[in-house]
């Protein structure tokens, strides 16, 4: 689903760097977020618009700079869509309610747990239980 807001709507209510991980699918340098290191139980929600997107039960330390989590809570409140910027193909992904830029997934994650659902910080919002 694309945004429900118009662009200026969105620069209204989102800081200068959430805009642009979030609208112009920028990305955060790796260990600046301000998730990478939350060990606190609770649920993950976009920055964007507050869907709920990964629970602190499935997050890990992946080691590469930036939240990552096994799967999503609900894979209805994600899309993912092939990126072929800067060289490379990955799987984007996305807050399927308001279309904003997370991050990326990768199949690269041993003994079968899941994937690496690598999230900006910036594109999350954390409430604790």
């Amino acid at each position: 689903m694309e945004s429900k807001q118009t662009e200026d709507k969105w620069k209204k209510k989102l800081t200068k760097e959430q805009y642009r991980v979030l609208r112009e699918k920028g990305t955060e340098a790796p260990f600046t977020g301000k998730f990478v290191s939350n060990h606190e139980k609770g649920v993950y929600k976009c920055a964007g618009c507050g869907a709920p997107l990964f629970s602190s039960d499935e997050k890990f330390n992946s080691g590469t700079g930036w939240p990552s989590f096994y799967k999503p809570m609900n894979k209805d409140n994600i899309d993912k869509k092939e990126d072929r910027s800067h060289g490379m193909i990955r799987t984007e992904v996305l807050c399927k309610d308001c279309g904003g830029h997370l991050g990326h997934v990768f199949d690269d994650v041993p003994e079968n747990k899941g994937c690496r659902y690598c999230i900006n910080s910036i594109s999350l919002d954390f409430e604790k239980k």
